[in-house]
């Protein structure tokens, strides 16, 4: 490995080289990209583009120079605004690359533009991990979280710009961090743990293939290694939003909800109230990060009608949405009151029907009692025996007093015997 000293001092030189030469013109901007890192024997691309800033500037034919030293240099194309390059190292290190621009037919005059890149070089294989999840059969990629108790794929991405492993053959050794080992052919594998916390999944990539030696002209088998390591944080997942509160209230009333979460904070809690239900994906929202389970939210309305509270919450593994009607009535006399003071005039009004018609039935039933005697109790006297009209005419007044007397103990009579009716008559 070449010692990083002199990397550092050839991008100094080249720095300073590029400082002395007249400052570039404004009127011209120059882009440098690498594709790098790269592993020792493979091919990096080394791109520039020229633009102008000023469309009044006249297009004319421009040379890219390029400093290189010491990679070598295997390809190089040139057009009109861009140039490329292919280069190589035999060796690790960190690499400038620079270029700058000046017009065709005038090598020696004052650089339109200039610019430096870094490529870097290593001698072990060069790629990276990710982690994605699998939700509804789709594999969803949200940095190093992950929920506990789903499936997720841990996968290593190669960087091979240049083919350069084309024919090797690899095999993967996988360290999950909490005892777990695999070893596969495929540079993935699923991964499924149920306790919340923390990991740290190592990874050891072994390369191997054939090739011809450079000096003996023999086949020889290379090999090359990397070592890689990533963050697994598992989290639990975003089971259910609560909300705790009235579904109704007033215009210019204070509305106080509660928002129960289950789920592993930091939470980010997005809401939204409009006339409808919306789902809050692309939709502006008021965005809070709870560290906690409970949320507790205001809201004051300033016109009456019907509302819809969208909820979404996410932890970073997983998102949850769900909705919340509200009905905002005027001010004034709640509709429930009349709706109560009309179910207590119906009750009376067929109260009063019910006790009418049981009124009227039982006067139906109701029995009359008549005593059967003679309320002129001469009548039966004078039918029976005609002598007894002289009494009537000799003694009246004696009679009189008897039949006064009779008639006050009929009376009485009935008055104790009422319940012992002689005859019954139906009214």
């Amino acid at each position: 490995m070449a010692p990083a000293a002199p990397s550092m001092l050839r991008l100094t030189c080249v720095v300073l080289l590029l400082g002395r030469a007249a400052p570039a013109a404004e009127e011209y901007g120059l882009e440098i990209t690498n594709n790098g890192p790269i592993t020792t024997g493979a091919q990096a691309t080394v791109h520039a583009s020229l633009s102008m800033k000023n469309d009044s500037v006249a297009s004319n034919l421009y040379h890219f120079n390029w400093i290189y030293a010491p990679l070598i240099l295997i390809e190089k194309s040139e057009q009109r605004f861009n140039s490329i390059i292919n280069v190589t190292g035999e060796f690790p290190g960190t690499f400038p690359v620079s270029v700058w621009v000046t017009h065709r037919n005038c090598w020696l005059c004052r650089p339109v533009a200039r610019n430096v890149t870094v490529l870097q070089i290593t001698e072990f294989i060069t790629g990276n991990l990710t982690i994605a999840q699998i939700e509804d059969s789709r594999f969803i990629t949200r940095g190093a979280s992950s929920s506990t108790g789903a499936v997720t794929r841990i996968s290593f991405c190669l960087h091979d710009p240049s083919h350069y492993f084309k024919s090797a053959s690899f095999v993967y050794n996988w360290d999950f961090g909490d005892g777990v080992y695999q070893i596969t052919k495929e540079p993935f594998v699923y991964y499924n743990c149920s306790t919340m916390g923390n990991r740290t999944v190592h990874l050891k990539v072994i390369a191997e293939w054939e090739q011809i030696g450079s000096i003996v002209h023999e086949r020889e088998m290379v090999q090359k290694t990397g070592d890689f390591t990533t963050a697994l944080e598992l989290l639990d997942a975003v089971k259910s939003i609560n909300v705790v509160g009235s579904r109704e209230t007033h215009v210019m009333e204070n509305l106080s909800l509660s928002l129960h979460i289950n789920g592993t904070p930091p939470l980010a809690l997005c809401w939204l109230i409009k006339a409808e239900c919306i789902p809050l994906e692309d939709e502006k929202c008021h965005l809070v990060v709870i560290n906690g389970s409970c949320y507790n939210l205001s809201h004051t309305f300033s016109d009456a009608g019907q509302y819809c509270l969208s909820i979404r919450v996410e932890n970073g593994v997983t998102m949850l949405q769900t909705y919340h009607e509200i009905k905002v009535w005027p001010t004034g006399i709640h509709p429930a009151f009349f709706v109560l003071l009309c179910i207590a005039l119906v009750s009376v009004m067929l109260g009063l029907v019910l006790y009418t018609t049981f009124r009227s039935n039982t006067q139906q039933k109701d029995l009359v009692e008549v005593a059967d005697f003679d309320f002129s109790p001469l009548s039966d006297k004078n039918l029976s025996s005609p002598s007894d009209s002289g009494c009537g005419q000799i003694c009246c007044r004696s009679c009189f007093l008897q039949s006064s007397q009779e008639a006050a103990r009929e009376s009485h009579e009935l008055l104790y015997s009422f319940y012992k009716p002689v005859k019954m008559y139906t009214v």
